[in-house]
Parts: C-alpha cells; structure tokens; sequence
C-alpha cells in the first residue's frame, strides 16, 4: 500500500495528506506506545502526523520521525506534515512564539507544517484536573493571538497556521482581521456529526476541514460506538466488502476534508488507508446523510458547565445544522 494521497489546502496552492494518525490517546499511553504506533503508520504509509503540546505525544512523535529519517524509511522531513496546537495557557501574545519554540524542541524539528490554536478560550492557570475552576476560563483575545500566530509563520517557526474547533461565526471574525487567513479549521466531523453549516462556510472562504474523531472516539472519555455499531452504516460496509469504519472514513473524504483517525492498531491503521480507490453510492450518501446528529467532544464535559463554555457550545451546534 503506498502514501496516502494529498488533496487541496483551501486556496492556498499547497495540499495536506488526505489521511493522518491522530496521536491523543485517552487513557494517556506511555512513550514507547506512542513511539511504536508511529514507527508502524510511517511503515504502513502515513505521512501526516497530529500531534499537540497538550497530549503529551510531541516528543515520542519526534523520536520515532527521528529515527524514521536516520533508518531511511522517509528520505527527508519534507515528506511530513507534521500539525500541533498552541494550548490553552499560553494562548497570549507574548507566549505564543515561545510556546511554538518549545515544541519544536519535543519534536526535534525546525518547522512545523500545520499551527494551531487548540481551542477558542484561555486558560489562566496549569489543569491538572477537571472540571476546571470558572475563574480559569477566560475568552481568547484573538486579535492579539493572531498576530502572534502570524508571527509564527513569518519567522518561518511553521509553514501554516489555522485553527481548532472554531465556529463559523468565530471564523468570520478572524478573518475580518487576518493578515495572513487561517489555512485549516480542525473540527469533529463523521456521519454522525455532519457540520454542514460549517463545511459550506469553510469551503466559500477557502478554509480547509480536517476532521478529528472521524470514527466517533471509541474508547475514549468523550467517544462512543455509534460508529462502529450503526446498522446503517454496516449494511453499506457489507455490501462494500469494507469496514464500518472504512464506510465512515470514506464519506469524510468524500466531503472534501482530511482526517486524523486515531489507531495504533497495525492492522486498522492499514485498513484505514484503504479507501480510496472505491466510493459511496448517492444512494449510500443520503442514507448516512439522514443519520440522526450528535456532537460526542463537548468543551462542558472536559472542562465543566461554565456559562461561558455554554454559550461556544451552542455556537458550534448551530453550525451543524442543515
């Protein structure tokens, strides 16, 4: 099986691996797990690697990239795309450059493809646990963050920058401002969570769609099987000769957007890049279009029922509505 193939990065002329490996683990894995499944998807064929200071997976994520390249796997740091998100208690201007430098260290790397902002909010204080306290929650001042972001770019610290679970409405605003548009909004999307406000949206202004939790998160705090379980989608799979998560992944792609399936099973992590030489019938399409919807990753449940958390909640449910 060869590389998974790359499809267009909104307007911007350059172009995304169409499949990558997730690297969030919940319950966290140690570094060696992490190191190994990595090691297995370059193997396997994936190029695109997601990755976040907050999941604690930069630095195996670097090590295994490291030894890919001296074990000539890869023949140069080019054929990566490497994304990683600025997290929440650092999201100011003045820490933002310092935040990116720190995890191009974790990962031992001189750039980095794909920045991010991972959330629309900023945290005042380190969490280690939830929920956290309301007072910790404060609005991102995304004027200042952006340029701080854009500052990134230009310092050549990374080759894009974009976003992470933002709102149409929030787009809207960042791009009344930007310098420099943000190239990818990150955002859960599957059969089950259509976003197709959002995709229309992101689409017109040529902001690309990368899709996490594309199978549902299963196994996960925040996930569940209702991809994996759905009788419709297994019918489509039987009839295929595919998966159900195969089925699910494939009417990602065919929305358009690249996703990050997070597996560190050998044998998955294969299946999954194979779906890309067949396709959903219309019929197939509006059967899994009429699924009923319901967003499994929610700001309330990781980080508490603060009203604040509400009120972005409420935004991005709109956003998923026909």
């Amino acid at each position: 099986m060869g590389v998974a193939p790359e499809v267009p990065l909104g307007c911007s002329g350059k172009t995304i691996p169409a499949i990558g490996l997730g690297t969030v683990a919940d319950p966290r894995v140690d570094a060696e797990t992490t190191k190994a499944a990595v090691h297995e998807a370059i193997k396997a064929g994936y190029r695109h690697f997601d990755t976040a200071f907050a999941y604690g997976s930069e630095q195996p994520l670097g090590e295994a990239i490291a030894e890919a390249l001296s074990l000539g796997l890869v023949k140069s740091r080019d054929e990566f795309f490497i994304t990683t998100k600025l997290w929440c208690t650092f999201a100011e201007r003045d820490q933002i450059v310092s935040a990116i430098k720190m995890s191009l260290k974790n990962l031992q790397l001189d750039y980095i493809d794909m920045y991010l902002i991972h959330l629309p909010l900023r945290l005042t204080q380190q969490i280690t646990k939830t929920p956290v306290p309301k007072e910790a929650i404060k609005p991102l001042d995304i004027e200042s963050v952006w340029e701080a972001m854009e500052e990134c770019q230009n310092l050549g610290l990374t080759k894009g920058i974009g976003v992470s679970n933002f709102s149409c409405k929030m787009l809207a605003h960042l791009l009344s401002f930007a310098k420099i548009p943000p190239a990818v909004n990150q955002v859960e999307l599957n059969p089950f969570w259509r976003q197709k406000k959002l995709r229309e949206f992101c689409k017109e202004k040529g902001i690309h769609i990368t899709a996490y939790s594309p199978l549902g998160a299963n196994g996960t705090r925040w996930g569940d099987n209702r991809i994996v379980g759905c009788d419709v989608l297994n019918e489509i799979a039987k009839a295929k000769g595919k998966t159900t998560a195969q089925v699910s992944l494939r009417w990602v792609y065919e929305q358009g957007a690249s996703m990050i399936p997070k597996s560190f099973n050998k044998e998955r992590m294969r299946q999954n890049l194979d779906i890309f030489d067949w396709c959903l019938t219309e019929e197939e399409s509006h059967k899994i279009n009429q699924l009923p919807q319901r967003k499994g990753s929610t700001l309330t449940s990781i980080f508490g029922p603060h009203d604040f958390l509400l009120e972005i909640e409420a935004e991005l449910e709109q956003d998923s509505e026909a």
